[in-house]
This record gives C-alpha cells, sequence and structure tokens, in this order.
C-alpha cells in the first residue's frame, strides 16, 4: 500500500496553478462555451427544448427526458455559469433545468438523483434558487419508494419489462446508484427530515459489504432478495464479464464515496474512496495518459476503446478526494485533464455532435454508444474544471 500510495504521490504535476488558470482562460474554458452555444442554436432551430445524449452516424442523438441522463446537460450549462459569472448562461440553465419540472415525481428507475442532482441541485448550489428546494426533496421522496428495507438498499432498475427482465435478478442495484445518494443528504440538509440521510448510508453501507472484490475494483450489478437482503448474483450489464472491472463503474464507485465521506465523515468510506484510488492506478492495464480502457480486463487492450467519460469522472472525484485525504491526488487529476483537453479527447469546433469530448463508451455489450461523445463525460469534465481552478 505505501508503494502505490507513494506512486500517487510522485506522479508527475504537468501544469503549475498559473498555467492552468492561463489555459483555461485562453484554450479551454471559450472553447467549451463555442461547443455548447452551437448545440443550445441547433436545438432552438427545432423550437423544442431537447436533451442531448450523444451522437450516432454523426448525428445528434437526443433523448427523453425520463432517460437518466437529462439532467446532465443543464447541469453543464450551470457550470459553464459558475465558471464564466456569465446571465447568459444562468438564463439557459434555468430553462433547460425547468424543463425537467416533473421529473421531480419519477419512481420508475433510481437515477433521478442524476437528474435532479445535476441540474435543480446546481441551480441551488450556484444561484441560490430557493424554488428548486421543494423540488430536491419531492425528488427525494420519490426516490426512497424504490427502498427496500429488508435488503438496506434501493433497487436500480425495475425487472419485469425490458433486457432486466432477461437477467434473472430479482432486485437489482448497480454501482452507479452510489451517484444518486447526494440527492438523498441533500434532501435531509434541506427538510431536516433524516430519514432520507438514513436511506443513504444504509445503501453505501450495504453496498460496502457487498459490491466489492478483495482488490477493491467493483462489480456492476449485485443482485438481493428484497425481504432478507441476501446476494443471488453478482453480475455485470456494461461491462466485458461478471468478474471484469468495468472502468465507468469504478469510477462511479470513487466518486459515490467520496460524496459520501463529505456528507457523514464516516472514515470507513474515506478509505473506499482511496482503496479504489488506489486499485485504480496502480493497475497494470491503466493507460500512461490515464483515459481508461472501458473495462480493465477487456481483452483485446490495448486495441479495445477508451472511455472518456470514466476519465472524467475520475478526475473530478480525484479533486474533491484530495480535499479530504492525506494523499496527493490532485497531481494525478490534473494529469488526466491535460489528457482530456488534448487534441487527442477534445474535438475540434463545430464538430462532434457540438459535444466537448470525444471517445467515450456507453455499453459495449449493448452495442451502443461505442466510441461516440457522451453528455455526461461533458459534464464531468466542466465539473472538473471547475474544482481544478477553485
Amino acid at each position: 500500500m505505501v508503494r502505490i500510495l507513494s506512486l500517487l504521490i510522485l506522479l508527475p504535476f504537468l501544469a503549475s496553478g498559473s498555467s492552468i488558470k492561463k489555459q483555461l482562460v485562453k484554450k479551454d474554458l471559450p472553447f467549451a462555451e463555442q461547443q455548447v452555444q452551437r448545440m443550445i442554436d441547433v436545438m432552438e432551430e427545432s423550437g423544442k427544448i431537447l436533451s442531448p445524449r450523444t451522437t450516432k452516424d454523426g448525428k445528434i442523438r437526443y433523448t427523453s427526458f425520463q432517460d437518466w441522463t437529462s439532467g446532465f446537460f443543464p447541469g453543464s450549462l450551470w457550470y459553464l455559469y459558475k465558471l464564466t459569472g456569465k446571465e447568459e448562461w444562468k438564463k439557459e440553465a434555468e430553462k433547460y433545468t425547468e424543463a425537467l419540472d416533473k421529473i421531480q415525481y419519477l419512481t420508475w428507475h433510481h437515477d433521478i438523483g442524476f437528474m435532479i442532482q445535476c441540474s435543480y441541485g446546481n441551480g441551488l448550489r450556484f444561484a441560490d434558487k430557493e424554488a428548486y428546494k421543494p423540488v430536491i426533496v419531492q425528488a427525494a421522496k420519490s426516490l426512497s419508494t424504490r427502498f427496500r428495507p429488508g435488503a438496506g438498499i434501493i433497487q436500480s432498475w425495475n425487472v419485469t419489462g425490458g433486457w432486466q427482465a432477461k437477467r434473472g435478478w430479482t432486485c437489482p442495484v448497480i454501482i452507479d446508484n452510489m451517484m444518486n445518494l447526494e440527492l438523498l443528504f441533500e434532501a435531509t440538509a434541506l427538510s431536516g427530515d433524516s430519514s432520507f440521510y438514513k436511506i443513504a448510508v444504509s445503501h453505501a453501507d450495504q453496498t460496502l459489504k457487498y459490491h466489492f472484490r478483495p482488490d477493491n475494483s467493483s462489480y456492476h450489478v449485485v443482485d438481493y432478495d428484497p425481504e432478507t437482503g441476501k446476494v443471488l448474483h453478482r453480475h455485470t450489464a456494461q461491462g466485458y464479464a461478471h468478474e471484469s472491472a468495468w472502468a465507468r463503474g469504478q469510477a462511479w464507485a470513487l466518486y459515490g464515496y467520496t460524496v459520501c465521506y463529505r456528507y457523514t465523515k464516516n472514515k470507513a468510506y474515506l478509505e473506499q474512496a482511496e482503496k479504489i484510488a488506489a486499485y485504480l492506478f496502480s493497475h497494470p492495464r491503466m493507460p500512461e495518459d490515464l483515459v481508461p480502457y472501458w473495462d480493465f480486463d477487456a481483452p483485446n487492450i490495448p486495441n479495445e476503446p477508451r472511455d472518456a467519460s470514466a476519465a472524467a469522472i475520475i478526475a473530478s472525484a480525484l479533486y474533491e478526494l484530495n480535499d479530504y485525504s492525506k494523499n496527493n491526488y490532485r497531481k494525478t487529476a490534473d494529469r488526466i485533464m491535460e489528457s482530456l483537453s488534448s487534441p487527442a479527447y477534445t474535438a475540434k469546433p463545430g464538430e462532434n455532435g457540438n459535444f466537448i469530448l470525444m471517445h467515450s463508451v456507453g455499453s459495449i455489450p449493448h452495442g451502443s454508444e461505442i466510441d461516440e461523445p457522451l453528455v455526461y463525460a461533458d459534464y464531468y469534465f466542466l465539473e472538473a474544471m471547475k474544482r481544478r481552478t477553485k
């Protein structure tokens, strides 16, 4: 462990604080603004408020507001507002956020946390939008309907239809679900209702017990008996194999336990985040530029797609983790951001469907969004940009 932590600390720092800000002002932020404005201009021509998700065959693909990704574009607009202070970005952020108003009542899947916290949550944090508070609390109530007390977890997908019904699962929980706990913690802070906090802690504790392997890599799906909490299956849905380490799943785990430590100060959560980071950056198949392959156990490395979305999530998480840990994670996060800001991953102006980052992976097992831009890659890139410059 000492050797691993020393490796993290000794990773070369590629830019000083002043040069980081100079690059941000001259290159990264203006480019992000231009791409997002082009995207808005295209959507405005339709006369509709749309939800961009990715591209397919070179054309932008929009999705339903009930899709799990619908909060990321409004969230990106909030980060542009926070990064620039420009009122025009605030107005756009408000418009695209408030288009999600009905989502606060969604109960049929778990990702309402992503959807509301990235949009309404950021609006409350960055613009003190008092009217957003009841939306956040109601969304937490909706998410809480998916809590299964017998197992102590929040059920992810329903298993009565779609491809999920074909997997033999009873009560599946995916590691991604750690990202929805922030909504519950925030709802307790806003309402004083401790039930949200207790549900979040229960879910985090059960995930800590059952989702991780001895090497601190994470399974994607753990299927429970909802009455007894017995683990029925440990599977994957988006990774290469049940026993493989799907890259974005590791990123969700790192980010999720860092957030849990922020709200609880439970050292077990901090230690888990540190262990996940150690796993990632001591892995022999982590590329030199720190943008991981879509799965650490994919069979054709180095001829496998990279996942810029996983890299952006990891970078953002590391900046926060650095605030809590005795280890130096900032240098590693800076290295990731240098890679993502390079021509290898940053699109050319007006290309890539006007998304910022190229080369992400949605789900190879589903044949979906392979080596395409993804709206959440851009969101976490902008979030990491903000955290990098604080």
